[in-house]
């Protein structure tokens, strides 16, 4: 990743240079570096961690207002995670308190 020296935002790659997104200044790529760098399109949610299987649910905050798709049951205990960028609602991961079964909820 490539910042920008004159506003501090980040830099993409046009051609070859490097443009801000921001103010629109440009700079040759430093061709010695550009084998570090790595540019993606869009996130694909593949490498969204999910909690953990093992995770110790009980003793977190417990939400009465959803359903287990799988039992029926209406308690689950619940964590909060920012998934996607800082601008968008975080994510909520259940556990139902009857059956364990996992399922998340975007806002």
């Amino acid at each position: 990743m490539q910042f920008c020296d004159e506003c501090g935002s980040m830099m993409h790659a046009d051609g070859d240079e490097m443009v801000c997104s921001s103010c629109g200044a440009r700079v040759a790529k430093d061709t010695e570096k550009a084998d570090q760098f790595v540019s993606t399109e869009e996130q694909s949610g593949d490498e969204l961690i999910e909690t953990e299987e093992g995770a110790n649910f009980e003793g977190k905050p417990t939400a009465d207002d959803v359903t287990c798709e799988k039992c029926g049951h209406g308690k689950a205990w619940y964590t909060i995670k920012q998934t996607g960028s800082a601008d968008e609602p975080p994510t909520r991961f259940f556990k139902c308190q009857e059956c364990g079964n996992r399922w998340r909820e975007y806002n």
